[in-house]
């Protein structure tokens, strides 16, 4: 997901991604030393929110123009640059993401591998519960569904 709509709108943080990092917009993200983020691992408490847009550390991005190839016949060359900063939204946020496991409408969410959430169980750590599901019908396991962020 290159860019995701944010349902429900308010403030938002833009963070650098740590070394080694590619984010994409609907994953889960954490901090990390030195200020930066990553990608959510399952369980994680030092979450941040959602990313909604894409990125990688600055230090990983190729500027390199290398051997463009051709389309057409007529030379192809990205001039787009990969972006190294990522905005992330949290407190409120409406928000497509991906689920690990079926989720329903209502039901806390907390991190799974990847940035994906998953629903909390009975009795999780406070510290780990990232969000509510609010697709009306509930999420399969792997789909896109709606999380309103923590």
């Amino acid at each position: 997901m290159p860019a995701i709509p944010q349902v429900t709108k308010q403030a938002s943080r833009t963070y650098v991604p740590a070394v080694g990092q590619i984010i994409y917009g609907g994953q889960v993200v954490e901090g990390t030393s030195g200020g930066r983020i990553k990608v959510a691992t399952a369980g994680a408490t030092r979450w941040l929110g959602v990313a909604v847009t894409d990125a990688r550390a600055p230090e990983d991005v190729n500027t390199a123009l290398g051997s463009p190839g051709t389309v057409d016949g007529r030379p192809l060359v990205n001039f787009a640059p990969f972006p190294a900063n990522v905005t992330v939204v949290s407190a409120g946020i409406e928000v497509p993401v991906v689920y690990a496991a079926a989720a329903n409408f209502g039901d806390d969410l907390i991190c799974a591998a990847n940035g994906q959430v998953t629903p909390a169980g009975a009795t999780p750590d406070s510290r780990t519960i990232v969000g509510k599901c609010t697709a009306p019908n509930g999420v399969g396991i792997g789909a896109v569904g709606l999380m309103r962020t923590r």
